[in-house]
Parts: structure tokens; C-alpha cells; sequence
């Protein structure tokens, strides 16, 4: 179906096909929050995790294109083209979460992470084609704003479980015998019960468009079917991609080096700034983990509730500007880290971070959507999305050096690193082109004329 000929959605029902994010974020802030500290409590030293951590960006390199080109071409009159791969992947993921923490040793924890990450990527990557595939043009910022809202909660949550474990719940965030603590034990096997449950609510509360054509659509399947001819097509798919992507590429590129540095770096940096050890196994450490957890839930919290705010803006001054003006004050707070000694204080600049962090989510992708062909939509998300592994695979292979070389491997380095980063990225957004995204009350010719599948006079490849 068409861009054009989409019905507008009533408010419930985009929340109800956005709910499945809640799950899929409270997976990954516990990833964010406790993978390095898993490592180091495992005995992994500082200059090992950047390289423990290659595994998220890789697996998502791997996985997402290639899911999201299979989605473009499933079909099934129950299950639908997306969320077959939201189910499946919601599945994998929880029992990943449930073994994850309970690994014996760093080379145990490290395939599990690749397991996890590979898991949550066959959840995710369908859903930000689900926003194209389901709304029209006008809705579609308000539906990323719509998942960034429940990536916020999910993220508050998954963020704060291993210190409600312990703080409320009176469950110890000791380290007995080099293993894992049971609060954060406790806290995986939470989040694996909320992801599965939260991605099921999405699955069967919402029902997808059959593609415009079937018959069509079933005659283009049987013409790409084969590896060969598969790859080809993603290859031919990637070298045509649209200009308004390669721009945002770059955006993206120094975007998501600034928050791999803040998930690798964040606890050690804190650990050893504020509560001054360096040790995993004491308990200073750990703690340093759980007020980690509670700053991530913050600036989610914050992006949750900005999530609604950001359209509002973008409608006023330009989707572009406003991303612009949210990475500047972003890249801003990252490296305020630096100079906070004090963990209260470090509250502060999480608000801005979550500004970023909301902007981050939704911006891009809003901006894209309509520069993409219906028909590869699931595409060329996935591909979109090497311009978030890659940058993170260049952090996880730079970062430990300069930070070993350059910085006698003091952690909070990282935060400068990762802000100047952030502030590169706001200037980027100059050479983005989006004729889709006018203030308030302004419209021009060219704006004002509908291209079939959603496409951007001037955008589409």
C-alpha cells in the first residue's frame, strides 16, 4: 500500500504496534549498563573491552540487512511480513538474557553477547520498516516518536533493575567466588519475561498491510530468490542507496561513536572517578555499576519523555535543526562528565545526553522514511543501520588504544572522546537535505506534491 492511500491511524493503535520496543530496550540497556561490568567481573582488564564489546556492533552488521531483506519479502496471512521476525527474535532473545549472567568465564560471556545482540537484532531491525510500512507521510514522526517514547521506559527500567534488585528488592550485589552478583542475575531473568512479553503484545494486537500487489510481489520473490541473485540485489541496493541516507550517514557515524564510548566507558570511568577504585571484585565497584544503571535510566527517562516534545520542534524549526541543536547540547553534557567528581551531580548531564539520545531515535529515521521505496523499506533500514555498527566497531578497535597510550587508561577520557564526537555530528547535520521537513505554515510547490511509495522529489535514489 501506498504512502499516499494509507489510512491515518488512531492514537491506540500506534501505541499498540510500538509496545513491543518497551521489551526490546529493556534487553538492551541491560546490555548497555552490565556488559562491562559482566567482563570485569569476570576478570576481563580495561584494554580487553572495547574488543569484547565488537560483538554487538559485528552481529548487527551481519543481521540486519539480511533481516530486514527478508522481511521485505515474507508474507503470511496471519503472521504478516514483520512480525514473524519481532516473535522469533523476542524468543531467542529472553533466553539469552536468563544464560548471559550466568556465564563462568569471559569467553563464555562474550558468546552470549554475540547470541543476545544477534537475538535483539532480529526484533528490532522490523520495527523501524513497521513505521513505514503502516503509516502515512504525516504520521510517521509522531510514530518513531512513538518508539522512542517506550524505548525511553524500557530503558529507565532495564537500567535500574540491578539496583532495585538490591536497593529495594534486598537481593546482594556482591561478588562471591569471581561471579556475577544475583541482583543483576535476578535482573536478566526480569527483563527476559518483560521483552518477550511486551514484543507478543505488539505481534497480536496489530495486523499488517498486505503488500499493494500480491500477485506482483509474489512474481518479484520467485525473481530474487537464490543467494546469488540475494546478494547481488543487497549489493546493487547498497551502492544506489538515496543521497538523503549517505548524508545522514555521516551524522549517524560520529552520533554513535559519542554512545558506544558512554556504554563501554561509563561505569570503569565512574568506578574510578567518584568512587575511586579500578578493582571489579569490590564492592565500590559494584556500586559504582548500580548508580550507572540508575544515570542510563535517566537520560532514557528523559528521551521518553522528550519523545512527544520533538516533533512539536521539528514542525517549528525543521527536523534537521532540531537534531542539530539536541546533538550540540548532547556532545556538551558528554564531556561535562569529565569535570563531576561528585555522583549526584552526574545527574545533570544525563539531561542532555537524553535529549540527544530521544533526537537520535527519532530524527533520523523520520527523515528517512520518506526517502525510501515501500517495497525495500525493511532494506534499506537494515543498511541504514551500517552507520550505526560500523562507527562502533571503529571505537571498540581505537578507543582501548588511545585511551591505553594517550590517557595511562584512565576511563574518563572516553567521555571527552565520546562528546567532541557528538558535537561533530551536530555540525553534520548542516549537509543534511530533507524537502519533506518544512517549519510551521510553509509549503512549497515541490513540497506539496505527493510521490507514490513515499519518495522525495530530489531524495529518492
Amino acid at each position: 500500500m501506498s504512502s499516499v492511500n494509507k489510512p491515518r491511524l488512531r492514537f491506540w493503535q500506534i501505541w499498540n504496534m510500538s509496545v513491543g520496543f518497551f521489551g526490546i530496550q529493556i534487553g538492551f540497556a541491560l546490555q548497555n549498563a552490565n556488559v562491562s561490568r559482566i567482563f570485569q567481573t569476570l576478570g576481563a582488564s580495561i584494554e580487553q573491552i572495547p574488543l569484547l564489546w565488537l560483538a554487538a556492533p559485528v552481529t548487527g552488521l551481519l543481521v540486519q540487512p539480511i533481516v530486514g531483506y527478508l522481511s521485505d519479502r515474507t508474507w503470511h496471512p496471519y503472521w504478516g511480513r514483520r512480525r514473524p521476525f519481532f516473535f522469533v527474535g523476542s524468543l531467542l532473545a529472553a533466553v539469552a538474557l536468563i544464560v548471559m549472567p550466568n556465564t563462568q568465564a569471559v569467553w563464555q560471556a562474550a558468546v552470549m553477547l554475540w547470541i543476545l545482540d544477534a537475538s535483539i537484532n532480529i526484533s528490532m531491525e522490523p520495527f523501524r520498516a513497521f513505521v513505514g510500512d503502516m503509516l502515512p507521510s504525516a504520521q510517521r514522526t509522531l510514530g518513531f516518536a512513538m518508539q522512542t517514547f517506550f524505548i525511553g521506559l524500557g530503558a529507565v527500567l532495564g537500567s535500574q533493575l540491578p539496583y532495585l534488585m538490591t536497593h529495594w528488592g534486598g537481593i546482594s550485589n556482591a561478588v562471591i567466588d569471581a561471579q556475577v552478583p544475583l541482583s543483576v542475575k535476578y535482573a536478566f531473568y526480569v527483563g527476559a519475561l518483560c521483552f518477550f512479553a511486551a514484543v507478543s503484545w505488539t505481534v497480536f494486537t496489530t495486523r499488517e498491510y498486505p503488500p499493494e500487489d500480491l500477485s506482483a510481489w509474489r512474481h518479484q520473490k520467485q525473481q530474487t530468490r537464490g543467494l546469488i541473485r540475494s546478494l547481488v540485489e543487497i549489493s546493487r541496493g547498497i551502492v544506489h542507496m538515496p543521497k538523503t541516507m549517505l548524508q545522514l550517514a555521516v551524522v549517524q557515524f560520529f552520533t554513535w561513536i559519542a554512545f558506544f564510548a558512554m556504554w563501554i566507558y561509563t561505569t570503569p570511568a565512574v568506578a574510578q572517578q567518584v568512587y575511586h577504585t579500578t578493582d571489579a571484585q569490590t564492592q565500590a565497584f559494584q556500586d559504582a555499576g548500580d548508580w550507572v544503571g540508575v544515570l542510563f535510566s535517566v537520560y532514557n527517562g528523559v528521551s521518553a519523555f522528550l519523545a512527544f516534545l520533538l516533533p512539536v520542534i521539528a514542525r517549528r524549526i525543521r527536523r534537521t535543526r532540531t537534531h542539530l541543536l539536541a546533538l550540540a547540547i548532547g556532545g556538551i553534557g558528554l564531556s561535562s562528565i569529565f569535570f563531576i567528581q561528585d555522583r549526584w551531580l552526574l545527574l545533570i548531564p544525563m539531561l542532555a545526553i537524553g535529549l540527544a539520545w530521544a533526537s537520535t531515535l527519532t530524527m533520523p529515521y523520520a527523515i528517512l522514511a520518506g526517502a525510501l521505496p515501500p517495497e525495500k523499506m525493511g532494506f534499506y533500514m537494515g543498511v541504514f543501520n551500517f552507520f550505526i555498527v560500523i562507527p562502533q566497531i571503529v571505537a571498540a578497535l581505537i578507543l582501548g588504544v588511545l585511551i591505553q597510550v594517550f590517557f595511562d587508561n584512565q576511563s574518563i577520557y572516553a567521555m571527552l572522546l565520546g562528546g567532541g564526537s557528538m558535537l561533530i555530528a551536530a555540525v553534520m547535520n548542516l549537509w543534511v537535505r530533507d524537502e519533506d521537513d518544512v517549519p510551521m505554515g510553509v509549503k512549497t510547490g515541490a513540497l506539496a506534491t505527493s510521490t507514490v511509495g513515499g519518495g522525495l522529489p530530489g531524495n529518492a535514489a
